[in-house]
């Protein structure tokens, strides 16, 4: 098989889909088959591009055995609307120029996020006689117009147009979530050719390991029963909810201790809000590299997962949820809708209600009081589910299931 996987995001940059692309292709790779990534110039989420990447258009790289494409993105740092879109469209054009450089495939596989993408991917796969499949993570205009963050009706007019152009021209489309697989299917999409392409996690690199003692020195958290949040420090997480939470447990639970590790646009907004609230039993960690965070999950005794109380959320899968029940992390999901029915139904987590400080302090307090036997249990399941779902061997079994048809496709 032939792969072509076309998207804004790639590693070294982090992130849920920069993970998915790299695993993926990594595990294509290992089976035999031809996997080509096409990729913008690292941007996110500063909105800088690294020294050693500036001042070209165009630069293919071997990236840890990854045959790997990147032309020039216009970076957009914390700005406006129109600035962030313009970024989009700069690498929607500049992408062909690899979409030309780039071998024959069977199949190009487009991330969207961002949806204009689409664009290429659609043309892309007609210039390279190749099948198109969608791989959608976020629905969208809906979900930017839900969060406040997309106004302009005429613009959304628009992109909605382009958003069921690019549903109906694909050949297949691969979602995140079960939600949006039923969102598809509603707006007419054949169900076989709709599958899931869900968030999954390396089970061999996230795997259970004793607490680090020298990390919960050096934080100053010994002795404490952890709560940490990893990842995005973002609107859509709605953190403010837990931090006000913490400020409620302060004195009913001296032993609980919240760790944020992570940056993002709202960590100053944060770190104001938790000096306002006075929080000795909070700390920001920062950014870590991937390879550093089995370590941190050490530590933790629980994984915050939060979202904002949006419908839209209630079909997310965070991908926060899996490299903490591979560590064998029972997760605390603030949230509502799959991936709370996920955490109940195996067992390895506590739903609490999003955007709800004193629920969420209740939750904490539920966790607090449970048995060892209880607790281990739940590292047990979560630990399972893990690795016979949400790993990346199973997920691409899943993949070539589905997409084997393009190969036979061009003979």
């Amino acid at each position: 098989m032939r792969v072509i996987y076309l998207c804004q995001h790639f590693p070294p940059e982090t992130g849920a889909p920069q993970i998915r692309v790299y695993e993926v292709s990594k595990e294509l790779i290992k089976r035999g088959h031809q996997v080509e990534v096409l990729t913008a110039f690292p941007h996110h989420p500063k909105g800088v591009i690294p020294e050693e990447y500036r001042g070209m258009f165009y630069l293919f790289e071997d990236w840890d055995g990854i045959p790997v494409h990147r032309s020039w993105i216009y970076p957009s740092p914390k700005g406006s609307f129109w600035k962030r879109l313009a970024s989009y469209f700069s690498f929607t054009f500049s992408a062909f120029y690899s979409i030309f450089k780039s071998k024959p495939t069977d199949v190009i596989i487009c991330n969207s996020p961002p949806l204009f993408l689409g664009i290429t991917g659609y043309l892309g796969a007609k210039i390279k006689r190749a099948k198109f499949i969608f791989n959608v993570a976020d629905i969208w205009p809906e979900s930017a117009v839900e969060l406040g963050i997309l106004k302009n009706k005429v613009f959304i007019r628009m992109a909605e147009w382009l958003e069921n152009f690019l549903y109906k021209k694909s050949w297949k489309i691969a979602t995140a979530t079960e939600g949006i697989k039923e969102y598809m299917i509603r707006k007419g999409k054949n169900e076989k050719d709709v599958f899931l392409l869900p968030n999954g996690v390396n089970t061999d690199t996230f795997h259970p390991m004793p607490k680090d003692k020298d990390l919960l020195k050096e934080i100053g958290i010994e002795n404490k029963k952890v709560f940490m949040y990893a990842g995005t420090l973002g609107y859509a997480q709605g953190l403010d909810s837990v931090l006000r939470a913490a400020a409620l447990l302060k004195e009913r639970e001296p032993d609980v201790h919240f760790l944020f590790v992570g940056d993002g646009q709202e960590r100053e907004k944060l770190l104001k809000l938790k000096e306002d609230l006075k929080l000795d039993n909070v700390t920001f960690y920062g950014s870590v590299p991937v390879s550093e965070m089995p370590r941190m999950f050490s530590i933790a005794d629980f994984s915050i997962v939060s979202l904002r109380n949006i419908e839209l959320f209630k079909g997310a899968r965070p991908s926060k949820i899996f490299p903490a029940i591979s560590t064998g992390t029972p997760v605390l999901y603030c949230g509502d809708g799959e991936s709370a029915a996920i955490l109940e139904e195996y067992q390895c987590g506590k739903i609490a209600p999003p955007e709800n400080p004193e629920g969420i302090a209740s939750a904490v307090s539920e966790l607090m009081k449970i048995s060892e036997n209880e607790y281990e249990q739940m590292c047990q399941n979560g630990r399972k589910l893990a690795v016979e779902q949400y790993s990346w061997k199973s997920i691409v079994d899943d993949l070539l299931v589905h997409i084997q048809e393009a190969q036979k496709a061009r003979g």
